[in-house]
């Protein structure tokens, strides 16, 4: 019998006075849709740098971790398949905010007035707003 794990992916919350940086998903699912910037981890990578590496890959920004804020693990919070998600706040420390990779755009939000929101990411970031 195969065993199927989860996969597991990272998620960068860039937070700046009050505002975090979301990305319009270029591709299913949810395409189209606002969500944290984020992806899959590759095999042999460490999360921290898969955060690091994702937040510049969708939104052009260097960014550094700043400290964890959760892992989200609901076998459905993403409709291809059970994904384990692991959560950063991360701070800007370099670079332009610009849409790239499978970002089709990037912009910075009030965490006061957030637009609907792809994923378990609503959940994600009241949980954010409880560690501030």
């Amino acid at each position: 019998m195969a065993c199927e794990n989860p996969k597991l992916t990272v998620d960068a919350a860039i937070v700046e006075d009050n505002r975090i940086v979301l990305i319009r998903r270029a591709n299913e699912p949810f395409q189209g849709m606002w969500a944290l910037p984020g992806g899959f981890v590759d095999y042999g990578e460490k999360v921290e740098y898969a955060t690091v590496r994702e937040a510049r890959e969708e939104t052009s920004l260097d960014v550094e971790i700043s400290k964890l804020v959760g892992v989200y693990s609901d076998p459905e919070r993403d409709p291809r398949g059970h994904t384990v998600g692991v959560v950063f706040l991360c701070k800007v420390i370099g670079g332009e905010l610009e849409a790239a990779d499978d970002a089709q755009e990037a912009r910075w939000f009030s965490l006061d007035d957030l637009p609907e929101l792809a994923f378990d990411h609503s959940q994600i970031l009241e949980d954010l707003k409880k560690l501030k």
